[in-house]
């Protein structure tokens, strides 16, 4: 594919390479692959650079590294013996491939346990063949990418909580933490989830940090989260019901957070945008949460939910979305 003299469009780059749009926006937005340039328009554009860089951050993802190794080596550079450096990449990789034979090998163990192997076992085996933990990693970047966008304040956001979204399954897996893993790789890969999970126009909390021009704050959601679960829970404890006139006052606390957290004021408007919010939650998220769990072997909590389920009636309570 020819190029223009300015350097490759970034649909330019993805044809060559193999690699969606999603992606290396995604890659570039949070400074592993960041553009040459950008035309008047606003267009990014790569260089032969850049596609060689292109090709090394997809080896790298393969053998199992992660982003911020990677935007050390490929953006950052690194000193000291090239030689080690490049059998230390071997060696991760191999490691990698022996994590993923031990998993296969747990789940021929698990079929034959069972003195006679169904169906679904085979099916298991088959499917973990195709989503080993490099696949999980790239289907993980092309998630995040497509849910946040262009950058900006979701994309910072996503990048500081990738490393918590990326689950590590264990060298001897359970049945049930290898159906777990499978289960969030099609969750990833659901369109639908992900249409979902993006936001739409401008009353929302990432349009309001693009337009304040204030530096985000990409640890201040799960502050202010905790708060609120810890104001929520200790009314429960209590006994306060969401739809009781004790509720207003905790509601009043928790509304106080929220539109704080959201760079707006309390009011009948935001609050009726807060409980269109919660109607609209797509429970898949949840779910999301505890397979990760699940796979790394942590106990899941439904004490969060539950804070926010509270907050969602007592919402409900008081304003029609």
């Amino acid at each position: 594919m020819a190029r223009s003299r300015e350097g490759y469009t970034i649909g330019q780059l993805s044809s060559l390479s193999g690699t969606p749009v999603k992606t290396i926006r995604f890659y570039s937005d949070i400074g592993v692959l960041p553009e040459r340039e950008r035309t008047p328009a606003g267009y990014r554009l790569y260089g032969e650079a850049d596609r060689a860089r292109l090709g090394l951050i997809r080896t790298l993802r393969e053998i199992g590294l992660d982003l911020a190794t990677i935007r050390s080596v490929v953006v950052v550079g690194r000193t000291g013996n090239d030689l080690a450096e490049v059998l230390t990449l071997h060696l991760e990789a191999v490691e990698t491939q022996l994590r993923s034979l031990q998993r296969t090998r747990t789940v021929l163990r698990a079929a034959l346990k069972r003195g006679d192997p169904m169906d679904v076992d085979l099916n298991r085996l088959n499917a973990l063949g195709k989503v080993g933990a490099a696949e999980m990693e790239l289907l993980l970047d092309e998630f995040l990418g497509d849910v946040g966008g262009d950058g900006g304040a979701l994309a910072t956001w996503l990048d500081g909580m990738r490393r918590c979204m990326m689950p590590r399954l264990p060298d001897d897996p359970t049945p049930e933490q290898l159906d777990a893993w499978l289960e969030l790789a099609a969750l990833l890969a659901d369109d639908d989830y992900r249409d979902a999970l993006r936001p739409t126009g401008e009353e929302n909390l990432w349009a309001r940090v693009e337009a304040s021009g204030r530096p985000y704050d990409a640890e201040g959601p799960q502050r202010a989260n905790a708060l609120i679960v810890e104001e929520v829970l200790a009314a429960k404890k209590a006994g306060v019901e969401p739809g009781s006139a004790q509720a207003d006052v905790v509601l009043d606390r928790v509304m106080a957070v929220m539109s704080q957290m959201h760079m707006t004021e309390d009011s009948v408007e935001f609050r009726r945008t807060m409980a269109k919010g919660y109607v609209d939650h797509d429970p898949r998220a949840e779910r999301h949460w505890e397979l990760i769990a699940k796979i790394n072997g942590t106990p899941w909590s439904p004490e969060p939910n539950e804070a926010h389920h509270w907050i969602r009636d007592a919402l409900l309570h008081r304003v029609t979305p």
